[in-house]
């Protein structure tokens, strides 16, 4: 694949070459991302941001990341506020609204819709998540998260991770992408911490396994996070289930607090979640008293999806070597803790 001007709609597209050329775009992406330096880079370039589902951090990030590089983002949110409601076709919509903008990201809660509209856009796509398919650029950013969590710890390289994913892995949609990103990797161990009826799909085992990967299926989290680099922790996807209640059955089956981490898992296991977590009582995936524990990245995993997203659109919109040329000095007071 080359990223000038493609759609970005699957893993599957991406070889080991892309991901580290995307993750080497992306680290110079942080004096911008950490507004210490501006530019105009993209100046003039509109985003159409399409999300028919329930965003905040994907949807929040892409826009941030597009106006970092100096565009500008046109928003649609949820179907009673576009033409669709009306009974328009995603042909029709992509033929249209691929005339008002340079590259569009959609979010659709029906799998599959993305490559759709794609097929009739004019301009590149960015899958931004397609029901309970996939989400590419989350599998990114996770990624990248768990490279720079890794180099922290004085280790590089992403080959012979040890990650155990834990939750909802039939419906988390970026748990199946990641999955699938792994299996570009070499000696990765995968324990998968999920109940019977929420397993990861048999055909995304199977690839991992094909791929050369150790692979372990599991109900029980406690003894299941003993030995890995990476816990990565999902909600139950209630909007994925037939009612609440069936979802209610599941939610809160395992909890990660600082008695749990401290009692089994290493000193430096990474804590991972794609967010938003459910601090509900009947859920708390994460307990809030992991919040001062320095491995809990779940908030630098968030940052880290600017970074990503700045760097794909960089590359689809081939300026990735004139970001620096179009740069200055911020004139506003800038100071964070990262």
């Amino acid at each position: 694949m080359k990223f000038t001007g493609s759609h970005i709609l699957s893993i599957t597209q991406f070889e080991r070459e892309q991901i580290e050329q995307l993750f080497a775009v992306a680290d110079r992406m942080e004096p911008y991302a950490h507004r210490e330096r501006v530019t105009r880079v993209l100046d003039g370039a509109i985003l159409g941001n399409m999300f028919f589902e329930p965003s905040t951090r994907t949807r929040v990030s892409f826009g941030c990341a597009f106006n970092l590089l100096g565009g500008e983002v046109r928003e649609t949110t949820g179907f009673e506020s576009s033409a669709l409601a009306k009974g328009e076709s995603l042909y029709d919509t992509a033929r249209v609204l691929s005339g008002y903008s340079d590259v569009i990201v959609m979010r659709h809660p029906t799998s599959g819709s993305v490559a759709e509209f794609a097929r009739a856009s004019r301009v590149p796509v960015i899958n931004g998540g397609d029901g309970s398919n996939e989400h590419p650029s989350q599998a990114l950013l996770d990624l990248y998260t768990i490279q720079k969590e890794l180099r922290h710890k004085g280790r590089e390289g992403i080959d012979g991770l040890r990650i155990a994913l834990i939750g909802d892995l039939k419906y988390g949609r970026t748990v199946h992408s990641l999955c699938k990103l792994l299996c570009l990797f070499n000696n990765i161990s995968v324990t998968l911490i999920a109940p019977d009826e929420l397993r990861m799909p048999g055909d995304i085992v199977e690839s991992l396994r094909a791929a050369g990967n150790t692979v372990v299926e599991s109900d029980a989290m406690e003894a299941s996070i003993s030995n890995v680099d990476i816990a990565y922790s999902t909600r139950i996807q209630e909007e994925r289930f037939a009612s609440k209640e069936e979802a209610n059955l599941y939610r809160g089956r395992y909890r990660l607090n600082q008695t749990i981490y401290t009692r089994y898992c290493e000193p430096n296991t990474v804590i991972m979640h794609p967010l938003p977590r459910d601090s509900r009582a009947e859920a708390n995936e994460l307990d809030n008293d992991l919040n001062e524990n320095p491995n809990l990245a779940i908030f630098r995993q968030a940052d880290n999806g600017v970074l990503v997203r700045m760097a794909l659109f960089a590359l689809i919109l081939d300026v990735a070597d004139q970001v620096d040329r179009h740069a200055r000095d911020v004139n506003w007071y800038t100071e964070r803790r990262f």
